[in-house]
């Protein structure tokens, strides 16, 4: 992540951190789904809207980040923000596990 001053990447890091809880959250709800299908049809579905989500996650916050900062800020492509993410939950989790004890997924 390039920005042009730490109080700009403070404020990029709490929407990073906004929008990874919202992307939690929806992909809980279609995990959710997925496991309660009934039918062959009804796991395709849940199936795709996991994979819409994994992908349009980053893509919606490479749109937030250029939305809210605009040119100040640049993290880079699809596959850097993949990254970013995915060491975003990693983060998380550790934190999780810290201070509440509890596993990875919980």
């Amino acid at each position: 992540m390039i920005s042009e001053g730490f109080t700009l990447s403070l404020l990029t890091a709490l929407l990073l951190k906004v929008a990874l809880e919202v992307v939690l959250v929806l992909k809980g709800a279609a995990a959710a789904r997925f496991r309660r299908a009934p039918t062959r049809q009804a796991k395709v579905t849940g199936a795709l809207m996991l994979w819409a989500i994994a992908v349009g996650s980053k893509l919606v916050v490479l749109a937030l980040i250029d939305i809210v900062f605009g040119g100040a800020v640049s993290l880079g492509g699809f596959v850097p923000v993949t990254l970013l993410v995915l060491v975003l939950l990693f983060s998380r989790s550790c934190v999780r596990r810290l201070l509440f004890g509890t596993g990875v997924g919980q």
